[in-house]
């Protein structure tokens, strides 16, 4: 028996979850990821990183080799991947300073579930920023609190800091952004962090920051108990399909987070995988270093084209631009034709303007070549 989707949206307003469910899960719009949209063609709308990735599982088929224990549960804190990690960022960082979860989604929700209670307490977020801050702030009963980035995408830090309450206990900073790919200088994250006048916890969402020149809040954190570093082995380490993400702070929020998680939140062959790239910093470095140039490249190639009217600087694997027009149309005719950017007109201060990431230079080239045609197409 099939039903319509008429009937569906019957079936889900009366059923026993709309009967039960929190309120704010129901009303929850979900965060809508790229492969939503689009999963094949030259893909350049998630910022992955194509040129692969840093490392991979060790060969365990030839001969058989169970040298990971799968029949065993995994290390509930993965002390040697937090070992490996902490040597590899520096700055006097130890295991206990590091959280290790399921990409940074997990640290995100975390830190709600940790530090916001449900109907009372807010978060504050500057837009445009990382849609998935507003998504758990709903499923946590979490009110938001914006204070939108200046229209070229910095900080407003007066702002911020009168916005804040005493309820404010998460102030999230991402850096570079997403989508503005611009990296926040740590000079005013320590401002916020150092303020007399917020006494929360700054969350600086660091998924992007091996392709940024301005260094990480990392420096920050055996300064600044306050501060809360998230990263990511998704983009530069070209790792997105291992799911592996650190929060970085001081030892009795990481502590607090361990405490919260599910019992055993990593299994043992992403541990593998994240611990292997980390005997393979060579190819992490050749691998930006080309992504780096290619980013040059893209962003020339744009700014020639008499119908780009902006190319914003960038310190990710990305680049934000505006079109004068079409820019959702352009985006939709690309995608359905195989090359897959994201539009993110409806964004505040983002209007008329597509990102994308920067692929290998044969994608960067289709990608060009396409943009014009359909640009002229639709003129």
């Amino acid at each position: 028996m099939s039903y319509s989707g008429e009937e569906k949206k019957q079936e889900a307003m009366s059923g026993i979850a709309h009967r039960l469910a929190r309120p704010n899960i129901l009303e929850l719009h979900p965060y809508r990821c790229a492969r939503d949209d689009y999963s094949s063609g030259i893909l350049l709308d998630a910022n992955e990183n194509a040129l692969g990735p840093t490392s991979l599982p060790t060969n365990s088929l030839e001969p058989y080799d169970n040298h990971n224990v799968l029949e065993r549960y995994p290390d509930p804190y993965q002390i040697a991947l937090k070992e490996k990690y902490a040597q590899y960022r520096g700055h006097g960082l130890k295991p206990e300073n590091i959280f290790v979860g399921v990409g940074s989604d997990e640290a995100i929700d975390l830190l709600m579930r940790i530090f916001c209670r449900p109907g009372q307490d807010n978060i504050l977020t500057t837009p445009p920023t990382y849609g998935m801050y507003k998504v758990c702030a709903k499923v946590n009963d979490v009110q938001v609190i914006n204070c939108p980035l200046t229209p070229d995408f910095d900080l407003r830090i007066n702002e911020m800091l009168d916005a804040a309450t005493a309820e404010t206990k998460l102030m999230f900073v991402c850096s570079p952004g997403n989508p503005t790919s611009k990296a926040i200088p740590l000079e005013d994250v320590e401002k916020l962090a150092s303020s007399s006048r917020y006494d929360g916890i700054i969350v600086v969402d660091e998924a992007y920051v091996d392709f940024s020149p301005k260094g990480s809040a990392v420096s920050l954190v055996s300064k600044h108990p306050n501060i809360v570093v998230l990263q990511t082995l998704s983009k530069a380490f070209g790792l997105a399909g291992i799911r592996c993400g650190f929060a970085i702070g001081a030892p009795d929020v990481i502590q607090l987070m361990n405490n919260v998680k599910a019992p055993y939140n990593v299994n043992s062959l992403t541990s593998e995988v994240a611990i292997n790239a980390m005997a393979n910093i060579a190819t992490l470095e050749k691998n930006v270093a080309t992504l780096l140039e290619q980013r040059e490249v893209v962003a020339n190639a744009l700014s020639r084209l008499e119908f780009v009217t902006t190319v914003y600087p960038s310190d990710a694997n990305f680049i934000l631009f505006r079109v004068d027009k079409n820019a959702k149309e352009i985006y939709k005719r690309m995608a359905d034709g195989g090359v897959v950017t994201r539009y993110r007109g409806t964004e505040m201060h983002c209007d008329e303007c597509i990102r994308v990431t920067v692929g290998t230079a044969e994608e960067n080239k289709t990608f060009l070549e396409r943009l014009a045609q359909t640009y002229n197409e639709l003129a």
